[in-house]
């Protein structure tokens, strides 16, 4: 396993898959195998390990399947597994104490992103730190984004017109509902349930596809 200088990946637009690990593993690279067969920006695995559960020989099945693709795959919030696994990048539920002492510890370029509210600061934060990107959540109620305030469409206009980083949305999107962003600038969407929840996910990133083409 290559991990000390090992070459950054880059997102794409459209669908940014958030997958449980805590789901039964079959189940889980069934579904995810499912999901590859689409075009993905990325994939994240949600920091919701099980018990005893062996974390970095999951975590290394899931980004071997996705690089096959060259998918980037994040973790939730623990930047420490980095070192010790094939992860791209981490994903900050909140602004971490101190990244510059992270981004030091790391041995090798990770991708960065950053969920954001209605407070700006969060945004101007990621933007002078140079994340890769932010995500804004939640967009619309969601159960599986419950801890997240719903954001204003006036505050991801503002970032999207004075900050040049990609967004992406989440929290509650579904195909039905997605035509209520067509006036927003954003870079994809991430969705949990959404996917994972249907017993063909593929299809379910087809309907979702189908509809982000104006993207």
């Amino acid at each position: 396993m290559e991990i000390r200088g090992k070459a950054k990946r880059n997102m794409g637009s459209g669908i940014y898959l958030i997958v449980d690990p805590a789901m039964d593993e079959s189940i889980l690279m069934n579904k995810l195998n499912l999901c590859l067969s689409e075009k993905l920006a990325a994939v994240q695995i949600w920091d919701n390990f099980k018990v005893n559960q062996n974390i970095i020989e999951l975590i290394n099945r899931i980004c071997e399947k996705c690089h096959a693709k060259n998918i980037p795959v994040l973790i939730n919030n623990r930047w420490e597994l980095l070192n010790n696994s094939l992860l791209d990048g981490v994903h900050f539920d909140d602004i971490p104490t101190d990244y510059t002492s992270i981004v030091g510890s790391v041995l090798h370029p990770f991708i960065s992103g950053l969920t954001c509210n209605n407070d700006l600061t969060h945004v101007e934060w990621a933007s002078r730190n140079k994340l890769d990107y932010i995500s804004f959540c939640s967009i619309f109620p969601s159960q599986t984004a419950n801890s997240c305030e719903i954001v204003n469409f006036g505050t991801i206009h503002h970032a999207s017109k004075n900050y040049d980083l990609p967004i992406y949305l989440a929290g509650g999107i579904k195909p039905e509902n997605l035509h209520r962003l067509d006036a927003l600038k954003y870079t994809g969407i991430a969705v949990v349930s959404g996917i994972m929840s249907s017993d063909v996910p593929n299809e379910s990133i087809k309907k979702y596809a189908h509809k982000l083409n104006n993207i």
